[in-house]
């Protein structure tokens, strides 16, 4: 996988979506130096090194389309709303929460998004979603994210099983980083990803590249298929740089130099140099005065529906 990607010299990002990778990057470093310094509460899971897939699939999916993330949803809830505030308000508890502080990092619900850290909850979820979208308003999707660990459960194969059945607009994108928790993938999975999508008849598609532009390209017509009844699964071969949760990371040293070497992040530094600093820095400057002022604010209050 590592070769595979590193082969790969990422195009030129319009500023926009470079700005969207960098915030994501930021504000998830930035989360677990507050955990660090003990200024936040419980866990998260960041998405540190798979900023690209929400990044990617932002312009592809509409405000009529329903996402459902995971415990790892951070960079898919700034891809949608791009509210920094109100995540970060959330995850410390602090006025102007999403959702007024009872969710944390994990449990997100804000117009048709919804996250949840209970594995494979949300593709049943996402399928009754969709064939509500299929009956009421077609041309709509629903976009669910699992990760490779996410294949244990029987929900899964209960959600593709109607998926297919129905031909439902429900598209499936998993993060493929090679760990779940702590077992890497070869070890807890049996098969492909592929193969378990053949079984019920399901479109495939496998991402290697980082390469947002290269990632739009590919899955357009794909996605457009789904609108019309064509489940898919895209399975992105990522990395994950941190810890499954804020200091759990017990993979060995080559391991996570493998995920380093394969990171966008100093790729695209290297090959574009003037943009990536010009807008790193504005980042870095943004997440922190973004902090500072979320931490000055008064606890949240939970005032009930």
């Amino acid at each position: 996988m590592t070769e595979t990607l590193d082969r790969l010299r990422p195009s030129r990002l319009g500023d926009d979506d470079l700005e969207l990778l960098l915030l994501i990057r930021h504000f998830e470093l930035k989360l677990l130096e507050l955990y660090g310094r003990g200024q936040l509460n419980g866990t998260t899971h960041t998405c540190l090194g798979q900023e690209y897939v929400p990044v990617a699939l932002r312009p592809l999916l509409g405000a009529d389309d329903h996402v459902f993330s995971n415990h790892r949803g951070h960079g898919h809830y700034l891809s949608r709303f791009r509210d920094p505030h109100g995540l970060l308000a959330e995850i410390m508890g602090r006025e102007g929460a999403v959702c007024g502080g009872v969710g944390g990092s994990q449990h997100i619900h804000r117009d048709r998004y919804m996250s949840t850290g209970v594995q494979g909850e949300s593709l049943p979820v996402a399928a009754g979603v969709a064939l509500h979208l299929k009956r009421v308003e077609p041309g709509a999707l629903a976009c669910v994210h699992i990760g490779d660990g996410t294949w244990g459960e029987g929900a899964v194969y209960e959600a593709l099983n109607l998926a297919a059945l129905w031909r439902l607009p429900l598209l499936v994108v998993v993060e493929n980083n090679g760990i779940a928790q702590s077992s890497p993938t070869s070890s807890q999975m049996a098969g492909t990803v592929a193969g378990r999508a053949a079984a019920f008849g399901i479109r495939h598609h496998l991402v290697a590249s980082t390469d947002v532009n290269e990632i739009r390209t590919s899955l357009g017509p794909l996605v457009a298929a789904v609108r019309q009844g064509e489940p898919l699964v895209v399975e992105f071969l990522t990395h994950r740089l941190g810890p499954h949760s804020k200091g759990d990371d017990i993979r060995p040293a080559g391991a996570v130099r493998a995920a380093r070497e394969s990171d966008w992040y100093d790729r695209y530094a290297h090959d574009h140099p003037e943009q990536f600093h010009r807008l790193d820095g504005l980042a870095r400057a943004e997440v922190q005065a973004i902090a500072d002022e979320v931490a000055a604010r008064p606890p949240s209050r939970w005032e009930g529906p």
